[in-house]
């Protein structure tokens, strides 16, 4: 029997992408969506007709616990990856950071509680663990909050742990490392590049070149939490999604140029360089524990998710602004 399964953050990147793929994998599946007077779904909004008439929508705020409890009822599986992201917007607007990643994460743990959910994945970031102290970095590297955005999230899986230990809520952390691919919003590094190169712009705007990030397509993220929802042995723990490989932001731009257009050239600008001492200047993960409790492993290679972002880009360049930069 298919499991009730619900998404908060459904409409989001990565969230489109789980509901879709638990969709195909026949489970009954809840989107919880950002509530808008213009009655957008967000990217649920662009799935296929089959997949989007299989998903049940709830139009919400993860902010008001009773709207969150009130979506959780009846729910086998709650996933919540609901959360504001961009670091930049962190550093002038910390406050809405703390009611969505923290106060957001506290009214769904509340409510799985209250209504007896059978298995919780809250959702991390590799941020949390700020500039690798040792390489690679395992579930037991320390954290370090070096932005209000890893600040809150830090909050978030700390809280989760509490009810783990302190109510036996089965709840998981999971923790992905940068995610990158179709739906990405422009604010983000890889759709950055890509849309200035794709628009024909021959001086490429970026901040710091030399931090390096692990980069998981999206469709092996998504199976990462897939696996650990449905590993008994994920519970109470905190379990990292990384593919082991890194590279420093300015040899992904070079290797986009290549790809895209060649007499590009790169200029740093200062609007984009983060505060000397919120930069994390080097993230490479380590997906031991996730391999060893479920046997995931990525399925797509950097240089085939980088092709499949290319071009779903290049079929939606009307949902990015070229030219601005993009908090």
């Amino acid at each position: 029997m298919a499991n009730t399964v619900m998404v908060t953050g459904a409409d989001g990147f990565i969230g489109s992408h789980l509901t879709e793929e638990l969709v195909k994998k026949g489970e009954k599946v809840k989107a919880f969506c950002y509530y808008n007077s213009f009655g957008k779904w967000g990217w649920i909004d662009t799935l296929d007709p089959h997949i989007k008439n299989e998903i049940e929508v709830f139009m919400g705020d993860i902010r008001d616990p009773y709207g969150v409890r009130t979506a959780m009822q009846g729910q086998d599986i709650v996933y919540h990856l609901a959360a504001l992201i961009a670091i930049p917007f962190s550093y002038h607007s910390p406050d809405s950071y703390v009611d969505t990643n923290i106060k957001g994460t506290l009214n769904v743990l509340n409510a799985a509680r209250d209504v007896g959910t059978k298995r919780l994945l809250v959702t991390s970031t590799s941020e949390v663990y700020g500039t690798a102290q040792y390489v690679p970095i395992d579930e037991k590297h320390p954290f370090q909050g070096q932005s209000p955005y890893s600040a809150t999230k830090i909050g978030a899986d700390r809280l989760a742990e509490s009810f783990y230990r302190s109510f036996n809520l089965p709840v998981t952390i999971v923790r992905p490392f940068n995610t990158y691919g179709p739906r990405q919003s422009g604010r983000a590094v890889i759709p950055t590049i890509i849309t200035q190169l794709l628009s024909g712009a021959k001086e490429i705007r970026l901040g710091s070149l030399t931090p390096t990030r692990d980069f998981n397509y999206v469709k092996d993220t998504a199976a990462g939490f897939m696996a650990i929802a449905a590993c008994d042995k994920a519970v109470g723990e905190e379990i990292n999604i990384a593919t082991g490989r890194e590279i420093s932001i300015g040899d992904l731009a070079n290797e986009l140029i290549r790809q895209i257009s060649p007499d590009a050239k790169i200029v740093c600008e200062s609007e984009r360089l983060r505060p000397e001492k919120s930069e994390v200047n080097r993230l490479l993960g380590c997906a031991d524990k996730l391999r060893a409790m479920t046997g995931w492993a990525p399925a797509y290679t950097f240089e085939q998710g980088l092709a499949e972002t290319t071009e779903w880009i290049r079929g939606h360049m009307d949902a990015f602004r070229t030219g601005v930069y993009s908090l």
